[in-house]
């Protein structure tokens, strides 16, 4: 199969590029920067083929990916700066990259009769109760702009498309580029204390170990709505932190606080972001790893 795939300078487009070439299928790399900018680690990913596309321009989107003529689109790419989001200068800008380049991509694999998958979040849910959230629920009610044009993604892949995968992730980790995990290691090499929130509860999902299932997926035609985040239980971020330091062998002591007392955060987070994955196993799936499992892979991976 060809691939076009969206996003390639973050952490989930850079792996799954890498699980293409793992499994022998042409995969095109595309991002808004000239060239590849991710970390050149010498993988697949730097030395695929990479063309510059920026999503919200409706005509460049037709053009690359009409030239490229994949059988399938995973779309990566994505505004994903949760507090900057919430700016008045930034929600223009926001919506015109998950909501208007997310249109824009599916335009052309109508046209072009292509598969796509969608990366989505918990964040289009209010983040209530404590029932994990089913992939086929409807009970949209997005906290922060992040999760309100996320969630407009959503709309414009299933109101345009019959051929759509859209997976909902949470608490992202992986090699290439920023995340939760990199920062506690940094603040726990720096720091003896660290307050950490204990009120919002979900599981982590590992970029490797992702790209693995959204390539299982399109290797198939079962299509819709789907959850995926490593196995292992729900955890809060202090729980989290403690076993990020207990497996790195950091003494850092953990404090746990409510969200509430931590502050800081200029959008509304959900406390309740379990997300159900039994869809994955009756699809015929493999279920990721454990978190705990795919936490140490990855501390050995980034050394």
């Amino acid at each position: 199969m060809k691939f076009f795939v969206t996003g390639v300078g973050g952490q989930l487009g850079h792996d799954v590029m890498n699980e293409l070439a793992r499994r022998g299928h042409t995969g095109v790399g595309s991002d808004i920067a000239p060239e590849y900018s991710g970390v050149a680690d010498g993988s697949a990913v730097t030395t695929m083929p990479y063309a510059q596309m920026d999503i919200t321009d409706a005509a460049a989107v037709e053009r690359v990916i009409s030239e490229v003529k994949p059988d399938a689109v995973i779309h990566c790419a994505a505004w994903t700066a949760v507090d900057l989001a919430e700016d008045d200068d930034k929600v223009a800008k926001v919506r015109a990259i998950n909501a208007g380049g997310t249109q824009n991509i599916a335009n052309v694999c109508k046209k072009l009769g292509c598969k796509m998958t969608y990366i989505s979040t918990d964040y289009v849910f209010d983040g209530q109760g404590t029932e994990p959230w089913l992939p086929d629920c409807k009970a949209y009610k997005p906290l922060n702009v992040y999760g309100q044009t996320k969630l407009e993604g959503e709309l414009a892949v299933s109101g345009t498309l019959d051929k759509y995968f859209i997976v909902r992730i949470a608490w992202v980790f992986g090699l290439n580029g920023k995340n939760f995990i990199k920062t506690m290691l940094n603040v726990g090499k720096t720091h003896d204390t660290v307050r950490v929130v204990n009120d919002q509860i979900g599981t982590p999902t590992y970029t490797f170990d992702l790209a693995r299932l959204l390539i299982d997926m399109n290797e198939s035609e079962k299509y819709g709505y789907y959850h995926a985040t490593n196995e292992g239980g729900y955890i809060s971020w202090y729980d989290f932190t403690c076993e990020i330091y207990r497996q790195a062998g950091l003494a850092t002591k953990v404090v746990p606080v409510t969200t509430e007392e931590y502050g800081l955060s200029k959008a509304a987070r959900p406390f309740n972001s379990r997300l159900d994955k039994s869809k994955l196993v009756e699809a015929g799936f493999k279920p990721l790893p454990t978190w705990q499992d795919a936490l140490s892979r990855y501390l050995k991976e980034i050394g």
